[in-house]
């Protein structure tokens, strides 16, 4: 089974590209829906997490106070890596088991849908990488609307993830998104048939199909 990694910036749209790809049929993985799987209680990362980090991260019932945990890792890179360390190999592991099962049931082609693909690495884990993109102007006042914030606070977030720019440059097949939601869903159709008939890896130094 190929399994396409498929990632954007904030506010460019990954979220409703992938749900236009599910309602097509296709097989789509969340990152998210992974991690907080592995740490709910009972599972190993969540107590190597209580073990490293102390209760003061547990609530009620003894699960994962995700924002005292964001709260305590967002300027601290040191307890940010130790975090890291614990969750991205349970993902990991969470990962396998999933494609296995879907590779099984006869899937032969899945979406790996992670929003920090080329900034963990695990764009060298997948056949070929999509990037939804949107100009970061687009991005800003989107996020701005979206989440009720400012202008500055918009271009706090952008800045702390790897900028839609350079990830559309090392990216295998680029989405447009900068239109209509209908739009994005018949590009969705488009790639996903691209996609089925063979598309992957693009040549070096080749430009990314747009779409």
């Amino acid at each position: 089974m190929r399994l396409v990694g498929l990632t954007g910036g904030i506010a460019s749209g990954k979220s409703t590209f992938a749900a236009a790809l599910r309602e097509l049929g296709a097989a789509v993985v969340d990152a998210d829906e992974l991690a907080r799987e592995v740490v709910r209680p009972g599972r190993p990362a969540l107590e190597a997490i209580r073990a490293s980090f102390g209760e003061g991260v547990l609530g009620e019932g003894g699960a994962l106070d995700r924002k005292r945990m964001a709260a305590l890792v967002f300027s601290d890179p040191e307890a940010r890596a130790r975090l890291e360390a614990i969750v991205h190999p349970a993902v990991r592991q969470a990962l396998a088991a999933e494609t296995s099962r879907l590779a099984s049931s006869g899937e032969a082609l899945a979406f790996y849908d992670v929003p920090l693909l080329f900034e963990t690495g695990l764009d060298r884990d997948v056949d070929c990488v999509v990037v939804v993109y949107a100009r970061p102007e687009l991005q800003r006042a989107r996020l701005a609307a979206r989440d009720g914030i400012s202008a500055a606070e918009a271009e706090a977030r952008l800045a702390a993830q790897l900028s839609i720019e350079e990830k559309a440059r090392r990216a295998d097949l680029v989405v447009e998104n900068e239109g209509e939601v209908a739009a994005l869903r018949v590009k969705a159709k488009a790639v996903l048939a691209a996609l089925r008939s063979g598309l992957s890896r693009r040549l070096p130094n080749a430009p990314a199909p747009r779409y």
